[in-house]
């Protein structure tokens, strides 16, 4: 089992190996909010849509609205910080698992967003706002991990971002060019094979998170945390046994 995960979170990275980690986490991303959205009816990943709803809800004199909103939005900021911080730590000390770090923390936090689940239900004023905020934090989180692994060339929660790549290729590939037209327009193939099937792993994963929360509930979110743990294990294990000899 470890020699087939290995090489999807190591600091030795490759375009092969960002796609595979990108489409794992987008469907991670697209589960969590479809699911997410069914648990405390609202999508965490898409700030744009947050941000809006907090000028909506200023104009219209709903300040508590506006507030909570402006709460996600900082949870959402503090996961790419907290992404930041453990990758550059990892990265300083050399280790191996500078990557696996932030879904390590991730895997913790669906966990406890799984486990917690009946007390959710059962506290749902209390505990609602406080899990919408945690599930913004893990988006933040996961969408800076592969985007610093990438150097922002994938992302897994902006599928905005990846429509409107994906429509450009395919507007160019659809041109036509005349005659003696110079540079001619071409569209990167490869690059429209790699956002089609981010854009089919989100929606992948929101089917399987939605159909998931519907018929088990919170239990949803971990095989999700067991799958991120098991991404991220061989090169912490690695790193363990080179600290012990």
């Amino acid at each position: 089992m470890f020699p087939l995960i290995r090489g999807w979170t190591d600091v030795q990275r490759s375009p092969e190996a960002n796609l595979r980690l990108g489409l794992v986490l987008t469907f991670v991303a697209g589960a969590t909010n479809a699911g997410g959205f069914l648990a405390v009816g609202s999508y965490t990943s898409h700030m744009t849509g947050i941000v809006s709803s907090v000028a909506d809800d200023l104009v219209l004199g709903r300040v508590s609205l506006a507030l909570a909103g402006v709460v996600c939005l900082m949870a959402f900021v503090a996961g790419a910080m907290c992404t930041a911080i453990l990758v550059n730590w990892g990265l300083r000390q050399q280790l191996r698992s500078s990557y696996s770090l932030p879904l390590l923390l991730e895997s913790a936090a669906l966990l406890v967003f799984g486990l917690f689940g009946a007390a959710i239900a059962a506290w749902s004023q209390l505990f609602v706002p406080v899990t919408v905020v945690l599930l913004c934090f893990i988006m933040g989180l996961q969408n800076a991990v592969i985007t610093k692994i990438s150097k922002a060339e994938i992302r897994t929660t902006h599928i905005t971002g990846l429509v409107t790549d994906l429509g450009i290729e395919l507007g160019k590939w659809l041109y036509i060019n005349r005659l003696h037209e110079v540079p001619l327009v071409r569209a990167n193939r490869e690059r429209v094979k790699i956002q089609a099937s981010l854009v089919l792993a989100f929606l992948l994963g929101g089917l399987v998170g939605a159909l998931g929360f519907k018929e088990a509930g919170y239990v949803t979110t971990v095989p999700l945390a067991a799958l991120l743990w098991l991404l991220s294990l061989r090169p912490l294990l690695d790193d363990l046994r080179q600290r012990a000899a």
